[in-house]
């Protein structure tokens, strides 16, 4: 039968009924609360609720054999509640289980909410999904177009509208990326990219598109960590943002919205940001590469048309012991002692830049 989803503030009042009432008619519980750092305490608090029930943890930083006893021991029926993380999310079929409890739903994506509910209802029974969230008006504009999407597809088979739904809150993604089989990962993803954009600019009589995309190696932790952007779904919007970066003042942009919303940029989103300028310069120069280290970078050039070569020569003439050029379209700088490396990469490009970035 069709999963009843019902979505709600959390309460304990909320979890009591809903535990209470499929524990009457003799069934089990998943409740998945995807916090390591305090699924002790729900599963206390459940306890409490419902003190008939024989609640159990699982989740991934158990040890091996003490999650195989518990997974079992409610395969088996020995338990209850079952207070898990997404550990459940694929590959469980317990007929028996027909209540699942979803806290902070709002937290999840689509596919994998679905995912969940997928654990209950695999048996004749109604079962039932309570995806509880702190309030209606903490959600954000996806979250609502998430939930909103589950609570309208309720019906068996629905997976395939959930799937567009989710293709449509998201987008694409990564659809041509490394991690992808066939051509694109014989090839490379920069490459195959790049094939693609030309092919698709002859079909449409347009003239093929200027210049690779380059590749950056920046040898710096250079990303989004948790501890400052916390929510997944924000993580991803704003690398999808960066990675989307064809100008400088887009950079700013987003780095002044980061400041506003999470504080001051720790130093690995500090370095991600002055990577996507740097490779807004290089793409700006037509470079194909560029291997920056703490004493020297190392910059590949397919065509030298938007290269001050003036000012390159007269650098590479005037200080041979930091700057050379090698016939094969290279260009090496040695990195003043004590500089920093993205600031000094930076500086170096613009100042032999042909026209403006």
């Amino acid at each position: 039968q069709a999963i009843k989803t019902y979505l709600a503030p959390f309460s304990p009042r909320s979890v009591q009924d809903a535990v209470s009432r499929e524990l009457k008619r003799d069934g089990q519980v998943f409740l998945v609360h995807n916090r390591v750092a305090d699924i002790a305490k729900m599963a206390r608090m459940v306890q409490r609720l419902a003190p008939a029930a024989r609640v159990g943890v699982a989740h991934g930083q158990l040890p091996e054999k003490e999650l195989e006893r518990v997974m079992l021991a409610f395969v088996r029926r020995e338990l209850d509640v079952l207070v898990c993380t997404t550990i459940i999310e694929s590959g469980l079929d317990i007929p028996s289980a027909n209540t699942i409890i979803i806290n902070q739903a709002d937290k999840y994506g689509l596919s994998q909410i679905y995912q969940l509910r997928g654990r209950v209802g695999r048996s004749g029974q109604r079962a039932y999904a309570y995806l509880f969230i702190k309030s209606e008006k903490s959600l954000t504009r996806q979250a609502q177009k998430r939930l909103k999407a589950l609570m309208d597809f309720t019906q068996l088979g629905a997976g395939f509208a959930i799937a567009m739904h989710d293709l449509q809150i998201r987008g694409a993604g990564n659809m041509l990326g490394e991690a992808q089989s066939g051509v694109a990962a014989e090839v490379g993803y920069e490459l195959y990219v790049r094939l693609l954009e030309d092919a698709i600019a002859r079909l449409k009589g347009e003239a093929p598109p200027e210049g690779p995309e380059p590749q950056l190696k920046l040898g710096l932790p250079a990303y989004l960590p948790e501890s400052y952007v916390p929510d997944p779904e924000v993580r991803l919007s704003l690398y999808r943002r960066l990675s989307a970066v064809r100008q400088q003042e887009q950079v700013q942009t987003i780095a002044s919205e980061l400041d506003d919303r999470f504080g001051p940029p720790p130093d690995p989103a500090q370095n991600l940001l002055q990577g996507v300028e740097l490779k807004v310069l290089l793409r700006h120069l037509g470079a194909e590469r560029l291997d920056l280290s703490s004493q020297s970078l190392m910059a590949h050039f397919s065509r030298t048309d938007r290269l001050d070569l003036q000012r390159l020569l007269d650098l590479a003439q005037s200080q041979p012991q930091r700057v050379r050029v090698y016939p094969d379209g290279r260009i090496k700088l040695n990195l003043e002692p004590g500089a920093t490396p993205l600031a000094g990469a930076k500086e170096f490009l613009q100042s032999i830049s042909g026209g403006g970035n």
